[in-house]
């Protein structure tokens, strides 16, 4: 894995866009939390801190969700002063799976939908 451009002993390692693979991305986006953490990025466009993120589930659960995302190569994760923030690696994924980020959306909006969750 490379590391971000941010040369800082805080810079967290990230897969090149070479590196990144579907099998990892259909894995991270496996699970309903990682998921929806995908599409509250998606949904917002912009870069999202950790702590927007209100999970049921322990501090250390949510890093570890967040660190699949990352090493998958579907977040880019950078620290902003202590805030760590997160964006979707959107131009990446399209440019490896042209549609794929888009239909998987489309696809957890309507299920969302569909089994009352609404969005």
């Amino acid at each position: 894995m490379t590391s971000s451009t941010d040369a800082t002993s805080r810079a967290l390692p990230h897969p090149s866009c070479d590196e990144i693979r579907l099998e990892a991305v259909l894995h991270a986006l496996s699970d309903p939390l990682r998921l929806q953490i995908v599409r509250d990025l998606a949904t917002d466009g912009g870069e999202l801190s950790c702590s927007h993120f209100d999970l049921p589930v322990t501090k250390s659960t949510t890093t570890h969700h967040f660190r699949v995302l990352r090493e998958s190569g579907v977040i880019r994760q950078v620290y902003r002063g202590t805030a760590k923030m997160n964006g979707l690696r959107r131009g990446d994924l399209e440019r490896l799976f042209p549609g794929f980020l888009d239909s998987l959306l489309a696809a957890a909006d309507s299920q969302a939908v569909r089994l009352g969750g609404g969005g």
